[in-house]
């Protein structure tokens, strides 16, 4: 039986991209590609391979812009926002999208990697409902939580409670799951809290280095690149050894310095103090910020 060979693939009166009519070439033969916005006219079903290459394609090559990007970000800090700063941008992946692929494969990593650790197990005859159980407790006057199964929440807002109350308000078996699931939830969120807090910390380096200049938003590609390397830290912690979190400790301040030399300038002891005041206020802003995550975690 003889095989059919493939159609060929058709070729339409206007671009499919953009709708420019396409007219013949000067052998009347239909053009390889529109005008207009350069989108080739042969259209045809994709095959897989080229599906993967459209993937993949000089992203992940070896020769190619994230591989150049992981080396700077990686060997010299801050060298690649200063690459990006002095607009050598070309052969790099750009910093948002550096960012996101990062942080995105991180926090997938970090889920289903240390999610399964950080799921509490609870003894199986353990009751919630017996005793006295406190979601939130940070001073005398506000706290919530259950009391023999009565629920209660004093000194917080009526929505917090009446929604807190929902969550609790189950049969034991669903609250156990309730509570089983939070570090899970914790851990989904933590990605998106993280990229609402970069703001942030732009606008304190903005403060801090105002003789600089610079505009906002290039303190801002400095954040990005700076936590893109904090996330790839954050993954050699969840590595099965003890000794890589005590150097991710030492890592990560002294990567933080060398980047700001690199990127800002100025002597060591001005930089150190205008860092120390930044971490001092980033980290209380991080440290609310990671109570607040928790509250929504457990609210939603």
């Amino acid at each position: 039986m003889s095989q059919v060979p493939p159609a060929s693939p058709r070729v339409p009166p206007a671009c499919l991209n953009c709708g420019e009519p396409l007219q013949p070439t000067a052998s009347g033969a239909a053009p390889g590609h529109c005008p207009v916005c350069g989108q080739e006219t042969r259209v045809r079903p994709a095959t897989l391979g080229e599906l993967l290459q459209q993937f993949g394609g000089a992203y992940f090559a070896t020769e190619g812009a994230l591989w150049r990007s992981l080396k700077l970000l990686l060997l010299k800090p801050g060298e690649l926002t200063r690459q990006y700063l002095a607009g050598r941008r070309k052969h790099y992946v750009l910093p948002l999208r550096l960012y996101l692929t990062i942080s995105v494969l991180t926090f997938l990593l970090l889920r289903l990697v240390a999610g399964v650790s950080m799921t509490l197990q609870l003894p199986s005859d353990l009751d919630l409902r017996q005793g006295l159980w406190t979601v939130t407790h940070m001073q005398s006057p506000i706290n919530a939580g259950l009391n023999n199964g009565s629920f209660f929440c004093r000194g917080l807002p009526a929505w917090f409670c009446n929604r807190l109350e929902t969550r609790l308000d189950t049969d034991p078996k669903g609250l156990r799951r309730e509570v089983e699931a939070l570090p899970g939830r914790f851990i989904s969120n933590l990605g998106g809290a993280m990229f609402l807090m970069l703001p942030l910390f732009a606008l304190l380096h903005k403060l801090a280095y105002w003789n600089r200049r610079l505009h906002y938003t290039e303190h801002l590609v400095f954040a990005l690149h700076l936590h893109a390397f904090w996330f790839l830290c954050l993954l050699l912690t969840l590595l099965p050894f003890t000794w890589l979190s005590w150097l991710v400790a030492l890592l990560v301040p002294a990567y933080a310095l060398a980047a700001l030399r690199r990127v800002y300038g100025g002597r060591w002891h001005w930089l150190c103090l205008r860092a120390g005041l930044v971490s001092i206020v980033y980290g209380l802003a991080l440290a609310i910020g990671l109570v607040l995550l928790v509250f929504w975690s457990l609210l939603f």
